[in-house]
């Protein structure tokens, strides 16, 4: 039950945002939710042995969401300066031993893996519209649905058995295949001019980078021996776990949609 009360309660406020208000909104959306994310994704790190400090790499997560959601040409810049300040952040502390390279990489990964993608989604907003964003979460939650029905109904093989027993190989086809078809018909009218095949492959990619996206994180969660990466939201668990197949679909649909649509 709380699981359908969150959904009921977060679904509007997403899509209602997305649709209803100017783009400035969606932006402001990505920023909150990556800043959760980052949140969750520190207790993850530090649960797995690493030291991911608030300030430093949680305003790379910002800046790079900030900066590519509003079309700043920037981004470079953030990741740079976040890396350097990192990187001589270590040199300060003067610690020796194979946790230096750990922690920093760390450190800097949650800009590339929350910030970027979450601001990709914004800039898709900002240059294509609501319907190019509703698009692609409809395409998500499709395929998410699909993978469930259709690894019911005939999943007999494990995709990935150590990271998510309860996955299929069947589930992830049927997820890849409806995903794709969902994404093929919606794309015809948000994108009536783009070439039927890329936009075939767009969409395969898209569903398929979604379930990829889903299993780092319960890989991430599993070796950190966690079930959830927070309890932000009843029933669904963290921001993370309901962003995790976001974060590698939106950027290949951005760049099929600042780049290679017609």
């Amino acid at each position: 039950m709380a699981r359908v009360l969150s959904a009921l309660v977060l679904l509007p406020v997403v899509v209602g945002a997305v649709w209803f208000l100017p783009p400035i909104a969606t932006l402001v959306l990505a920023l909150i939710a990556a800043a959760l994310a980052f949140v969750e994704y520190a207790a993850l790190a530090s649960a797995l042995g690493a030291t991911v400090p608030r300030a430093i790499p949680g305003g790379a997560v910002l800046g790079a969401c900030a900066a590519l959601g509003s079309g700043w040409a920037i981004v470079d810049v953030i990741l740079m300066t976040a890396l350097i300040t990192i990187a001589a952040t270590a040199v300060g502390t003067a610690r020796l031993g194979p946790e230096v390279l750990r922690d920093s990489a760390a450190a800097i990964f949650p800009a590339i893996y929350i910030g970027l993608p979450l601001g990709a989604l914004a800039a898709v907003r900002a240059t294509a519209g609501r319907e190019a964003v509703i698009l692609i979460m409809s395409v998500i939650v499709i395929s998410d649905s699909a993978q469930y029905y259709t690894g019911r109904a005939f999943g007999k093989r494990a995709l990935a058995p150590t990271i998510s027993p309860k996955k299929t190989l069947e589930g992830a086809i049927g997820g890849i295949i409806f995903g794709t078809l969902a994404f093929t018909i919606g794309a015809r009218l948000v994108f009536p001019t783009a070439p039927v095949l890329l936009v075939v492959l767009v969409g395969a990619s898209v569903s398929a980078l979604g379930i990829v996206g889903d299993l780092f994180e319960s890989l991430l969660k599993r070796s950190a021996g966690v079930k959830d990466s927070g309890a932000i939201i009843p029933g669904h668990g963290g921001v993370l776990d309901r962003i995790d197949s976001w974060l590698f679909a939106a950027p290949v649909y951005y760049v099929f949609v600042r780049y290679l649509r017609f």
